[in-house]
């Protein structure tokens, strides 16, 4: 969603709070920035026969941010066994290539999605919520979320060796990819991230993943 859709929605949600006079804890995680009420004009709503007023920038700076939602808790869930998966994928790479670059990519790769399950697991202790939902699978059974591999997948590019590996584990680890998008996009049409912490790190996952895709879809392509 572009940033500036999400501002508009995040001064909504704001007004709302105002107006209602709901109070909402503040649950960002500890590493997330403080949370930052939009810039944009924002009118409370008046009694009834009686005119609006625009808040201040003091008066928005007080406006607690939004809690989350369960959309929120399915996606971090669900994303946890997603980047489960794509460590057990970038494990196989040892013994099976001798490409420095793929080797290089799948050591990027392991250690930047190590760091965001942390980061996960984290947020949903912060919460109080359970580290696995309904919608959460791997392969073998369970639901896979959207771009994760089949036990049939994950055994043939275990068995595959050389130029073949290569070419599949690029085959698949950009449909990984996608799957995470996928998912980023499916957040925030169900209501989500509109919580700092969990927008902040939908965003992440969609900049890291797609500048990830388009080198590998390079270096597939080099692969001819």
């Amino acid at each position: 969603m572009p940033l500036s859709r999400r501002l508009v929605v995040s001064a909504v949600v704001a007004t709302v709070a105002l107006g209602a006079g709901v109070t909402v804890a503040l649950l960002a995680g500890g590493d997330d920035p403080p949370y930052r009420p939009p810039s944009s004009h924002v009118v409370q709503p008046g009694a009834p026969g009686q005119p609006g007023r625009t808040l201040s920038g003091e008066d928005l700076s007080k406006v607690p941010p939004p809690r989350f939602t369960a959309a929120d808790t399915l996606f971090i869930q669900g994303m946890i066994p997603h980047h489960a998966q794509a460590l057990e994928m970038t494990a196989l790479v040892s013994g099976r290539t001798t490409n420095p670059d793929l080797t290089l990519l799948a050591k990027r790769i392991d250690a930047s999605q190590r760091e965001e399950i942390t980061r996960m697991q984290r947020w949903l202790e912060e919460r109080d919520v359970p580290s696995a939902g309904p919608q959460a699978g791997h392969a073998g059974h369970g639901k896979l979320m959207p771009g994760m591999l089949t036990r049939e997948q994950f055994d043939q590019l275990e068995q595959a060796r050389g130029a073949e590996f290569d070419r599949l584990f690029l085959t698949l680890m950009i449909r990984h990819h996608e799957g995470a998008l996928a998912m980023v996009r499916e957040l925030y049409a169900t209501g989500g991230g509109l919580e700092p912490a969990s927008d902040q790190f939908a965003r992440e996952v969609d900049s890291d993943q797609s500048i990830e895709i388009e080198r590998m879809r390079q270096m597939l392509a080099e692969l001819g």
